[in-house]
């Protein structure tokens, strides 16, 4: 793993380009020391579960404990002066970030939620007609469908929320 060297380079670029985001895997155990030192002001941190096989030395490895991770992550993130991004699909954890946005006082449209197409739409438009910044991307280049495959994967649920997306508006 190479986080280190990432994190510096980030930190180093920011300073030309503003917009420049990281992002940080909550399955890692030093996602939550990153996330801490990440929430500052003009930070952007894009928050997902993480997807990639890691030692358990490094990283949790049951969802419970990578649910948790976020959880904390996401607490680290809401209470600083950055810009989180979230990434996931989880009712649970979506709840929470829209719960942390109250309590830390956090406007709408200083942070966001980012979900990949045709999963949850409903979801999506339910954020974003709550006046949330949603962000819904699309896989793309050669390698797209596999990283698809690899967001269905990581969560049976997401399988689900896709087929039904296909079936209707769901």
């Amino acid at each position: 793993m190479a986080i280190e060297p990432t994190l510096r380079i980030a930190a180093d670029l920011r300073a030309e380009y503003g917009n420049l985001g990281c992002v940080v895997q909550a399955c890692l155990r030093r996602s939550e020391a990153d996330c801490r030192s990440l929430a500052a002001h003009g930070v952007r941190v894009r928050l997902c579960k993480g997807a990639y096989s890691e030692p358990e030395s490094v990283a949790f490895v049951a969802r419970r404990e990578v649910d948790a991770s976020y959880a904390r992550c996401l607490r680290a993130l809401m209470n600083g002066p950055g810009y989180p991004m979230l990434a996931t699909h989880d009712p649970r954890l979506i709840e929470i970030a829209g719960s942390l946005a109250l309590l830390t006082g956090r406007a709408p449209d200083s942070f966001e939620y980012q979900m990949l197409y045709g999963i949850r739409p409903a979801e999506q438009r339910r954020l974003a007609n709550t006046g949330a910044q949603v962000r819904v991307y699309v896989p793309y280049g050669g390698d797209w469908y596999a990283y698809l495959v690899r967001r269905l994967a990581e969560r049976p649920a997401n399988l689900a929320f896709f087929l039904r997306s296909l079936r209707s508006d769901a």
